[in-house]
């Protein structure tokens, strides 16, 4: 009768690096299925047929190790884009295009990445301190402070108020980020015509957008009791 040690599948022996690749490979995996919170240590020392030990040996916990994974992802993918946006001698309908095409890019080829960075920003807890700010946020931010930056000196060419720039730039950065969260599960329509309808999108908006834009609706101020309707401001240019 063979032995219990006979039957047991041999443990590959690996070199320390090895070893702290093989953990960051398997936990990348479980963290974009679960989540971080839907993962645990013993699921992935399981997964990684390692006692626990080795991997607070590596890492020292399990957000240790969620953080060199999340690292990783957010240094491939703010490298990308910001490459994309800095292109030399690129107009600016150019920029919005290779960045579009940077982001669906990583998510086409990186799609467990893309699940750990953005799991953040949708399911944090708002109140929570424990990872910092969610680092798809933050790689947002970058990037509208680019976008900020080139579209300035056009506003203030064109006599659009300044101030609006940092605002715009956030939504025209968001425009390609949460269609991006959107084709990860569909992945439809096709990339390249995502990208061309993202860009006729942001570029038409940016090409017609009028210097003293009126509402159609009338806003309304709660003031002491009394309601007071504040019409929309006569076009004067």
């Amino acid at each position: 009768m063979a032995s219990r040690n006979d039957t047991a599948p041999a443990r590959i022996r690996m070199t320390s690096q090895q070893r702290r690749e093989q953990l960051i490979a398997v936990a990348r995996g479980l963290f974009a299925e679960h989540g971080v919170e839907g993962t645990s240590i013993e699921d992935i020392a399981q997964a990684a047929a390692v006692s626990k030990p080795v991997i607070y040996g590596h890492f020292g916990d399990k957000n240790g190790l969620y953080a060199v994974v999340v690292d990783r992802e957010t240094s491939r993918l703010d490298a990308a884009i910001q490459d994309a946006i800095h292109t030399p001698n690129a107009g600016y309908r150019e920029v919005i295009e290779r960045g579009a095409f940077a982001l669906l890019d990583y998510i086409d080829e990186c799609p467990e990445g893309f699940r750990i960075i953005s799991h953040d920003l949708i399911n944090r807890d708002p109140t929570s301190t424990d990872m910092g700010e969610s680092s798809f946020s933050s790689i947002l931010n970058d990037i509208a402070s680019s976008v900020e930056d080139m579209l300035l000196p056009e506003f203030e060419r064109h006599g659009f108020d300044p101030y609006l720039a940092g605002p715009l730039a956030q939504a025209l950065v968001g425009l390609v980020a949460m269609a991006g969260q959107y084709w990860l599960e569909t992945r439809k329509p096709a990339k390249e015509e995502l990208v061309r309808q993202l860009v006729n999108l942001a570029w038409n908006g940016l090409v017609n957008l009028e210097t003293d834009p009126q509402l159609i609706t009338k806003p309304a101020i709660e003031t002491q009791g009394q309601r007071i309707n504040i019409k929309p401001r006569k076009s004067g240019r």
